[in-house]
């Protein structure tokens, strides 16, 4: 199910035909992050670097030289090393990359400051993705400098810098089907354990337990690492809509609000289901949760080409808002109440996001000032929601500290959309059946 090399050369080559003759790519991969002391964080490649290349060790740099004789891919890259191999694992090394990951050429990333100034040295423009990282930003400004000081004897520095971005997450935004098959895997994954999460949960555990089975089941599934910080909030803490602690004792009384998706070779899923810990919704509960859902359903339903990116919110506004009408917790005509955005007190988000390699995906939502159309290999998530503040004094006390979310994953496509997520269960019915203990 992998990403084949084939798939990449094509990425590159696209790229390639949408530079500026004579001009050049550089990209740097990520670099390991100190987590404390000598001790590192689990290293994840810079998303770019790995959409162009499937190389996945860190303190490489990736050029692309559209129309270079010698080969159009070069990488700089950590040099086989036995001895620091048997303390940190296997390098690639240069020979690897060209036989492993298609490289035209390798070289050790110890003799950058010898040849890529060589190689930018005559090219007019230079693709970066200048600010990303200070200390690289400097690295190349080195290069080029190197270049002007040779002005005297004919050294051509390239004249101007162009934003890199652009190009590349205009390409990333679009899914190949084998990149939309590896976000169905990581969305079955992450959908089954969510299924878990609601079987085994209980009054008085601790939200860090539901967090612990969640990510026990990604990984027994083939996906080691979650794709973004775990979200568990019970009761008042499903109203923080970033809220990570996870470390509160949950009450039957409450609500769960679990935010989690794994990464599954580099693609993220993000789902997003609410449920009660005591197993049965209360009556506000189910009320708030129903509204949701509806906007959740509603809003799939026009996450389809022709439409633009803001229908699908604008179709949950309209829904959320009639249902707090409806239930006395906004008051006024709804027309009237959206214009003014009365919505905000309760649902502060807009309904979604682009999905992909980054859990907040790259691409785009505006075209020329005005919202892009979905178009087909595009991925989104639809995640309306409900979220009253425990110390809101303007309602009944009964709809306090009720927060409801429900997330899905949708692939745009020639004739609609496809659920990647819909094996998560998200109807009243459905997750108190698993509650319950009953198999659907």
């Amino acid at each position: 199910m992998a990403i084949k090399a084939e798939e990449y050369g094509r990425r590159r080559q696209r790229l390639m035909e949408m530079m500026e003759p004579n001009s050049i790519a550089i990209i740097a991969a990520a670099t390991e992050q100190l987590r404390s002391n000598d001790t590192y964080f689990p290293f994840r490649q810079n998303s770019d670097f790995y959409y162009l290349s499937g190389f996945a060790e860190p303190d490489a740099v990736l050029a692309l030289i559209p129309g270079r004789e010698q080969g159009e891919f070069v990488v700089f890259c950590r040099d086989k090393d036995p001895e620091k191999e048997a303390w940190d694992g296997y390098r690639h090394g240069p020979e690897g990359v060209c036989q492993q990951f298609g490289a035209d050429d390798a070289f050790p990333v110890d003799d950058i400051d010898d040849i890529l100034p060589g190689l930018i040295e005559g090219r007019t423009r230079i693709y970066y993705a200048m600010g990303r990282d200070k200390g690289f930003d400097r690295q190349v400004m080195d290069w080029v400098n190197t270049i002007r000081s040779n002005n005297h004897a004919g050294a051509a520095p390239p004249g101007e810098f162009q934003e890199l971005d652009h190009l590349l997450h205009e390409l990333r935004l679009y899914k190949s089907a084998a990149e939309v098959k590896l976000m169905h895997k990581a969305a079955k994954i992450s959908a089954q354990a969510h299924i878990e999460a609601m079987g085994v949960c209980k009054p008085e555990m601790y939200e860090y337990q539901l967090e612990a089975t969640l990510h026990y089941h990604f990984a027994m599934a083939g996906a080691r690492c979650p794709a973004y910080n775990t979200i568990v909030g019970a009761g008042a803490n499903g109203c923080v809509l970033h809220y990570v602690e996870n470390s509160k004792k949950m009450k039957a009384s409450e609500l769960v609000l679990i935010d989690a998706g794994c990464e599954y070779q580099y693609y993220a899923a993000d789902i997003t289901r609410t449920f009660p810990v005591g197993g049965r919704f209360s009556p506000e509960q189910k009320a708030i949760y129903e509204i949701v859902l509806k906007a959740n359903q509603a809003a799939i339903a026009e996450a389809v080409p022709g439409n633009h990116w803001d229908k699908p919110h604008e179709v949950s506004v309209r829904i959320i808002t009639e249902g707090l009408v409806e239930l006395g917790l906004l008051e006024g005509d709804v027309d009237q109440l959206i214009e003014a955005a009365a919505f905000r007190r309760f649902y502060m988000h807009r309904v979604g996001h682009w999905l992909g390699l980054d859990v907040h995906d790259v691409g785009d939502y505006r075209v020329d000032d005005q919202w892009r159309l979905l178009e087909p290999g595009m991925v989104m998530t639809i995640e309306p929601g409900i979220y009253i503040a425990p110390g809101d004094d303007s309602v009944a006390p009964k709809w306090r500290g009720i927060g409801v979310r429900i997330e899905d994953n949708v692939a745009i496509n020639k004739n609609g959309n496809t659920v990647l997520t819909e094996a998560a269960p998200k109807t009243v019915a459905e997750i108190e059946a698993i509650m319950a203990g009953n198999i659907l």
